[in-house]
């Protein structure tokens, strides 16, 4: 049986500086992201694209996503594994590639998960819930590019 999710965020232009868009540099990429019951993401572009390096971006969100959705699906696979799971950090990284259009996209994405153990003796278990969970992730499955995964297990 099949059920449909909504989702619902707001995004917001914070970077009027009082001329609008009237020319490239006459305005920041900054926005913010809310959604209701949550603290808002502070958001800008890629500094390459003019945005403000201590805002997330666009990028920087995609990747973080691919990585939760793998995380949250590998944890419950762990679970119902048996598998115990004392801890875990991604440092995902991903390349894309834009055009003289000023178009682009991502080429792809590698995942590189580093999974603690409370039982070091299962690690033998871990590619195959990491290759499960990479199938299940819903963000995975959505995109268009490979998403890659190189785990290493640290004890």
């Amino acid at each position: 049986m099949s059920k449909t999710h909504r989702y619902e965020v707001t995004v917001t232009w914070t970077g009027n500086t009082g001329t609008g868009t009237s020319s490239y540099r006459d305005y920041t990429r900054d926005h913010d992201v809310t959604a209701a019951g949550k603290a808002p993401i502070a958001g800008s572009s890629d500094p390459t694209f003019r945005g403000d390096p201590a805002r997330w971006n666009p990028e920087e969100l995609l990747l973080t996503a691919l990585s939760q959705c793998h995380m949250l699906s590998f944890l419950h696979l762990c679970t119902t594994a048996k598998v115990v799971v004392t801890g875990y950090s991604d440092t995902p990284r991903g390349t894309m590639t834009t055009t003289a259009d000023g178009s682009g996209q991502f080429d792809e994405v590698t995942l590189r998960p580093r999974v603690t153990l409370a039982d070091p003796a299962q690690a033998g278990l871990l590619a195959d819930l990491h290759e499960r969970a990479h199938r299940v992730c819903f963000i995975a499955n959505s995109v268009n590019f490979p998403v890659r995964h190189e785990p290493e297990p640290v004890g």
